[in-house]
């Protein structure tokens, strides 16, 4: 078991070494078909080797431009949604202090948010619609941390008025991660006070993981107010987990 664990460590390490070298060599370079296929590919492999297998649930197509919003669980869910639509992903600023994640994120074109930040917000947020209005797809966990599985926290306004801005829809997705029974895998949460190194560990000395994704109904932006996008994008995402909570 040992043996095992360590071999699936050793190859974790070399693939976050190669995303690395990625992000510096090519990233700067290439255009967003081969920055995307990499991801993808990147993403997918990086799976593969934790254990998790990506499965699509029936739902609707992915749009190639928008805002795409999602429930939190995991620091897998950017690889889950990667693995098949490459996004822009906005995180909290936290995530760029972690060992070798953090440094591939920022490669990988992610915006980092500050909390309680005013003015570096606002930077950002034009930012954001400047990447959606340059036709690329920005991915977004509005709740603006992780929950357990089962349960969607209240989603956060403030950045849905991006695409409005930007006179995008907003395409809302649910995660979930299931073991073979077809429950909530117990290995998956990153709640409370585990850390990135532990919830790594868990991962790689359980058994496989199921993550569904399920793209649901796009919701048009025009016209739309930012408190009233972020409900229809919250109870889409309750509704597909069975879960429900209110917007902030």
């Amino acid at each position: 078991m040992r043996l095992r664990l360590a071999w699936r460590l050793m190859r974790v390490v070399l693939h976050l070494l190669v995303g690395l070298g990625a992000c510096a060599l090519v990233f700067p370079w290439a255009r967003r078909g081969l920055r995307d296929a990499i991801t993808r590919r990147w993403s997918r492999r990086m799976l593969a080797i934790c254990g998790v297998r990506v499965e699509q649930a029936a739902g609707s197509p992915v749009l190639e431009h928008a805002l795409l919003v999602s429930n939190h669980i995991s620091w897998l869910d950017i690889f889950v949604i990667n693995s098949l639509y490459p996004c822009r992903f906005v995180a909290k600023a936290e995530i760029r202090a972690w060992p070798v994640l953090g440094w591939l994120a920022a490669g990988a074109g992610t915006v980092f948010i500050a909390r309680g930040n005013r003015r570096e917000l606002r930077h950002i947020f034009k930012g954001i619609v400047s990447v959606l209005e340059q036709g690329e797809r920005v991915g977004l966990f509005p709740e603006g941390t992780v929950a357990q599985q089962g349960t969607v926290l209240p989603f956060h306004a403030n950045l849905f008025e991006a695409a409005i801005d930007a006179g995008v829809a907003v395409q809302p997705c649910a995660v979930a991660y299931l073991d073979a029974a077809g429950g909530w895998h117990p290995n998956v949460d990153y709640v409370g006070d585990i850390s990135f190194v532990d919830s790594l560990l868990t991962i790689l000395r359980g058994g496989p993981i199921r993550a569904r994704l399920q793209l649901l109904a796009p919701l048009d932006a025009v016209g739309a107010h930012r408190r009233e996008l972020a409900q229809a994008a919250h109870d889409a995402v309750a509704t597909a987990l069975g879960s429900g909570t209110t917007v902030l």
